[in-house]
């Protein structure tokens, strides 16, 4: 036998959503924690680590919330498949069921049914530091004598009973494994012939066999069906879940009798009053449109300056490297690729974080659910959910997070939906292509007196890209022949103030599957432009120095006007100004020439690309006064077969509607596939958005040229 101090105890934490599980957790497992998928499914899995006394080690899995063992979405089906296959190789130990003081007797309905699984079972009751305000007093020797368990008593908040969930998970040995109450009593005929026929079956499994969806390894569901005398239809069957839940919670209801004692005098309840207000039908969307304004006001001003910094930051380095590194390839491909490739990652994590932040400090004090529970009536007729509107809002910083966010929806329909729609909203990459195309098309006016044109503009893209996501989503309800049934629950957590610990590991770990993930594919395409923009095929590329300098109209020019042409020369013959030549058939009816089909093309690593790329291909020095540079170069380019300017109303609005509407972003596609586990649905997003886009930029052009 190993040595007690070598022992590896798998704890699996279970509960309702809204208990403070994921407190539980943050607080046993600390920075020890680990963030993935299911093998094979994209419902995320969260393991911790943490040290038991007499030196022992705890592996804790943080399962999805659900409120019972009847399974109604994917996370639910996780739960259920582990618990009842001691085959698998994270199969718990020990289960630590953890309910809230609160709502004691509604999540015991979840810790009955796990007890009736004989797996060595934990029950905490969090939040007890809401207990004297509340008027609530527990019989704790009681409850553990009919529960037939032990019980921990804690605050996560305060961080009080940490210690003892720890002891008890160590002693988890000497734990009562029977149920705490007989379900078959409902229909003892029919149980007892379930048992005859599998006496080497546990029976809670075998119910939960006949009455759910999901996968039990070797137990397969037709063995059970073959003996027509468990042959139900699912009337039936309901009818029988119904009997078991009246069952369970006479029961807890009994056990609570005694052992529970609520005074109501003692209660201050404030949540009703601001229920009232926070969700009324017209001060509760005044209420969040407000909050969404302060939000979004504080990601741009906050984010603003540790942007800068890390923008300076890099470009200092990438300086420094290249003066201290001898010249060649590999300091090219460090300073140009590499250094610009990282930075194009790092620059954005302050936005992504102040953005988390704030949604978890909304998901934390309670508000969150409440947003929910207003915006489903205005998604639902577009296929949508009311928890689809926190992926649309989060679009308005990053579509990649924002994807991500759809994990919270439960109908896979709605959360495809929402996933393939939320592109559309106008992300921050969006604006230095936006604010540089205006200024060149769109006249510095105000109207009304009031408003400024090139600010209506603006928000008019922003409103654009908004309806092009419930466009989206009606026409996709309408065409997704996917099954699925449409309800709507929405629980109403306490009013809480955010705890601290929660929100910064939150903030952490969402930053860090961001970096990881959409990081990896903008530093390889990064790579991937530096190399087409800084090779070419041919002697044009090789020469291009000899050949500038010879042309008798370059002979008088100042040697940085001279280097700006030779690199403009280079990248026309480069392998991605081919690339540019070879798609401008395709552009030209839109309005765009091939210096813009370059800068599209590269901006498909990240949209705000676009500006860089027009930077360098009108030769644009690195004057003091470069934005201005870049706008007057931009604005005197003239066409050489139209003799027009390439950047006149008709070819300006053409872009703006394409960069609306266009899927110019393959790290979105990356999160897309990752999200939904296919690379059907990004193709579907890709093809169908950049479609959408052209065909709207060439109407807009041909109309308006």
């Amino acid at each position: 036998m190993a040595p007690h101090n070598l022992l590896n105890i798998k704890i699996a934490l279970i509960g309702n959503p809204n208990t403070g599980k994921t407190s539980v957790f943050n607080q046993l497992t600390g920075l020890n924690q680990q963030v993935g998928n299911y093998p094979g499914i994209t419902v995320e899995r969260k393991t911790g680590s943490c040290k038991l006394p007499n030196g022992t080690k705890g592996t804790i899995m943080d399962l999805p919330g659900t409120y019972s063992l009847n399974a109604s979405s994917m996370d639910e089906n996780v739960v259920i498949e582990l618990l009842l296959n001691k085959n698998d190789k994270d199969y718990p130990d020990v289960a630590v069921v953890v309910t809230d003081v609160e709502n004691l007797k509604r999540n015991l309905l979840l810790f009955t049914q796990i007890k009736d699984l004989e797996l060595p079972t934990i029950l905490v009751i969090n939040m007890s530091d809401r207990m004297e305000h509340k008027g609530i007093s527990l019989d704790i020797p009681y409850l553990e004598e009919h529960l037939k368990t032990k019980i921990a008593l804690v605050s996560s908040r305060k961080g009080k009973g940490i210690d003892q969930i720890k002891e008890l998970i160590v002693n988890y040995g000497s734990l009562p494994t029977e149920p705490c109450l007989n379900a078959s009593s409902i229909d003892p005929d029919y149980f007892n012939g379930l048992r005859n026929a599998f006496p080497n079956q546990l029976l809670y499994k075998l119910w939960l066999v006949i009455t759910q969806d999901v996968n039990f390894g070797q137990l397969e569901r037709k063995e059970i069906e073959s003996n027509s005398s468990f042959a139900k239809n699912k009337p039936e069957l309901k009818r029988m879940q119904q009997k078991e839940t009246i069952k369970r919670y006479q029961f807890i209801n009994d056990v609570l009798k005694v052992g529970q004692t609520i005074d109501n005098s003692k209660a201050k309840d404030l949540r009703a009053k601001l229920d009232r207000v926070l969700t009324h039908k017209v001060f509760g969307y005044v209420i969040f449109l407000g909050i969404l304004m302060l939000i979004f006001q504080s990601i741009f001003t906050w984010s603003s300056i540790p942007m800068d910094l890390i923008d300076e930051g890099f470009a200092w380095l990438a300086s420094y490297t290249e003066s201290t590194m001898p010249p060649g390839k590999l300091t090219d491909l460090i300073t140009q690729g590499i250094i610009p490739g990282i930075g194009g990652v790092v620059i954005f994590i302050p936005q992504i974080a102040f953005l988390f932040l704030f949604i978890s400090i909304l998901e934390e004090s309670g508000y969150m659910s409440r947003v929910v529970f207003l915006m489903d009536k205005v998604m639902k007729p577009f296929g949508l959910s009311g928890k689809s509107v926190v992926p649309l809002i989060s679009g308005t910083a990053c579509a990649i997070p924002a994807i991500m966010a759809a994990r919270n929806i439960e109908n896979w329909r709605e959360r495809l939906i929402t996933i393939l729609v939320t592109p559309f909203t106008t992300c921050s990459a969006r604006l230095p292509v936006y604010t540089i195309l205006i200024s060149l098309v769109i006249p510095d006016r105000v109207v009304a007196g009031v408003f400024n044109l090139q600010g209506l503009t603006l928000m008019l893209l922003y409103l654009l890209g908004f309806s092009g996501a419930l466009l989206s989503a009606w026409i996709l309800n309408k065409i997704l022949k996917l099954k699925h049934k449409s309800f709507f629950v929405a629980e109403m957590p306490n009013y809480k103030l955010p705890l601290f610990k929660n929100v910064g590991l939150n903030v952490l770990e969402k930053t860090k599957a961001f970096v990881a993930g959409a990081g990896k594919i903008i530093l390889a395409l990064s790579i991937i432009i530096w190399f087409l923009g800084s090779h070419g095929p041919g002697e044009a590329f090789a020469n291009a120095e000899e050949i500038i300098s010879h042309q008798p109209e370059n002979k008088t020019l100042p040697q940085a006007e001279l280097n700006d042409k030779i690199a403009s020369y280079q990248l026309e013959n480069s392998y991605i100004g081919i690339i540019g030549k070879s798609i401008e058939p395709v552009i030209r009816p839109l309005g765009y020439d091939w210096k813009i089909g370059i800068a599209i093309v590269s901006s498909f690593a990240a949209r705000e690309v676009f500006v860089g790329t027009l930077a360098t291909i009108y030769n644009i020095g690195s004057s003091a006064e470069e934005e201005v540079t870049i706008k007057q170069r931009m604005n005197a380019e003239i066409n050489p077969i139209t003799g027009q300017k390439v950047f006149n109303f008709a070819t300006g609005a053409s872009l703006l509607l394409f960069y609306a509407f266009a899927m110019q972003c393959i790290s979105t596609l990356a999160i897309t596939k990752k999200e939904t586990n296919s690379w059907k649905w990004p193709m579907i997003q890709l093809i169908s958005m950049s479609g959408f886009a052209y065909v709207v930029s060439l109407i807009a052009y041909q109309f308006l040229k």
